[in-house]
């Protein structure tokens, strides 16, 4: 974040650093404030909010006094990996908006300070346009945190919520941006969020891959060390290559995001091998500590819990997948004068 709000102003390159050794702790990202959602959060405010919107939410935010949530997915049949398909809505009322519906997976809503909420104030569920961000204080009457769901990660502080917004009233100073265009700004968030994501999660996985080649370099079987036996090379070296592969890839998408670049592509290949290169990084630490890769005695069963989601939220790779296809396509075909 900017230095007036006490940050250090480092671009996506620099902060990757310093992220991943704040990810070698599940608690890292908390401790130091730059965790999820709400370090993406501090950097779509600083990108978009007002000058009023910044003194009342960014600098608090920054500064750790108060946490927040992104209040976008939804339930069945509404926003998820498609967030065109968005149902919460957000109606014009005197001298601001009333915001209703109901939203599923809010990380971090439980003792959020305030929430960053996605609805649709024009179109209907399925068009590309007209959705709104709006600012809403959790005290605000008529925002509603249901209960935790019950996934296997543990480690996002506020968990993952259900919510209700029953006729929430805000004003028209709530608005983040501009109206009906908060899927555009959403992409000032989801691409840097993205990489920050994966600079943590690098962080945790290689935790987990030092402890499994700390084991294995003291551990005695079959008449030596288990680090000298071929397979467990074999997993230590393609976990080397994985960690290697996820940073070199980060790299190229965080340069183009520092150029000012929407860096689309790019995001979207280097999130969806890292989010599976670092799971196998993981799978095979635990192989290699044997019995204690799978008990609370290590940490590597712990962050492979943790890790595992990273496959689904901020875009399935499969989604992921078929945005990067569609380019391939549209780029080769075009270019062959197809």
């Amino acid at each position: 974040m900017a230095r007036e709000y006490g940050g250090h102003g480092l671009g996506m390159v620099d902060r990757s650093g310093p992220l991943e050794e704040a990810g070698y702790s599940l608690f890292g990202p908390i401790a130091t404030n730059v965790g999820a959602p709400d370090e993406g959060n501090i950097h779509m405010l600083e990108a978009i909010a007002s000058a009023d919107q910044r003194t009342r939410f960014l600098e608090p935010l920054a500064r750790g006094l108060v946490r927040s949530a992104f209040a976008m997915t939804e339930p069945a049949p509404g926003a998820g990996a498609d967030p065109s398909a968005l149902r919460t809505r957000a109606v014009r009322g005197d001298g601001g908006w009333v915001i209703s519906g109901e939203k599923r997976f809010i990380t971090g809503a439980d003792g959020a300070g305030f929430f960053i909420v996605m609805a649709r104030t024009g179109g209907e569920p399925g068009g590309a346009g007209g959705a709104t961000m709006f600012l809403v204080p959790a005290d605000t009457p008529g925002v509603v945190v249901g209960r935790h769901l019950p996934t296997v990660d543990r480690a996002m502080l506020g968990g993952h919520c259900e919510m209700r917004f029953e006729d929430v009233v805000v004003g028209d100073d709530a608005v983040l941006g501009e109206v009906d265009l908060g899927f555009r700004y959403a992409q000032v968030r989801l691409g840097p969020a993205r990489m920050t994501h994966v600079m943590r999660w690098t962080g945790a996985a290689r935790r987990a891959h030092e402890t499994a080649v700390a084991y294995v370099a003291g551990r005695e079987a079959f008449g030596g060390r288990i680090s000298d036996l071929g397979l467990a090379q074999q997993h230590i070296a393609d976990n080397e290559i994985d960690l290697a592969a996820t940073r070199a890839l980060l790299r190229v998408a965080c340069e183009e995001l520092d150029a000012g670049g929407r860096a689309s592509e790019s995001t979207s290949i280097a999130k969806t091998f890292a989010a599976e290169a670092l799971d196998r990084v993981v799978d095979r630490s635990q192989q290699l500590c044997g019995g204690l890769g799978v008990t609370a005695d290590l940490p590597v069963a712990k962050i492979a819990r943790e890790i595992r989601p990273f496959r689904i939220y901020d875009g399935p790779s499969e989604v992921h997948r078929w945005s990067i296809a569609k380019r391939a396509v549209k780029r080769i075909t075009s270019g062959s004068g197809s």
